[in-house]
C-alpha cells in the first residue's frame, strides 16, 4: 500500500477486512477495483472478493477453488495435514460464513462433516 496511513484507509480498513477484500494501492488497481479518492486523488482500492451467487453455494465453491489452487491441486487428494490447512484457509476466508458450508466443504475434502468441524475446533483450541 502507498498511503497506509492516509485516515481513508485507516477509517476503511475495518470494513474491508470484514468484506473479506484487499487494499491496493491506486497503481495496482485493476479496472474492476473501488478506488478511495481523497480530495480528488486516489490514494487506494478496494479489490472485492468475488461474488458469490444466492443461496452461498456458489461463493463456498469458489473459495473451495481458491483453496486448492493455493495448495497445488484437488482438496479430495490432499494429506490429513494439508486438509487441516485447507479448513483453516477456508474459515480464514470467510467460507463458514455461508449456510451448509460445513457440508460443501466435507464433500470437496472426501471428509465427513464431523471432521471438518473437528479440524476447526483444534485449530481454535
Amino acid at each position: 500500500m502507498a498511503e497506509p496511513t492516509h485516515p481513508l484507509v485507516v477509517a476503511i480498513s475495518p470494513l474491508v477486512e470484514r468484506l473479506n477484500a484487499e487494499l491496493v494501492a491506486p497503481d495496482e488497481a485493476r479496472a474492476d477495483d473501488v478506488p478511495l479518492v481523497w480530495e480528488g486523488k486516489a490514494v487506494a482500492a478496494v479489490r472485492l472478493p468475488r461474488k458469490a451467487p444466492a443461496g452461498g453455494e456458489g461463493g463456498v465453491n469458489a473459495l473451495l477453488e481458491e483453496v486448492a489452487e493455493e495448495l497445488g491441486g484437488p482438496l479430495r487428494e490432499l494429506a490429513r495435514n494439508d486438509k487441516q490447512r485447507a479448513v483453516l484457509l477456508l474459515e480464514a476466508k470467510g467460507a463458514f460464513d455461508y449456510r451448509k458450508s460445513a457440508e460443501i466443504v466435507a464433500e470437496a475434502l472426501g471428509v465427513t462433516r464431523f471432521t471438518v468441524y473437528n479440524y476447526l475446533n483444534r485449530a481454535r483450541d
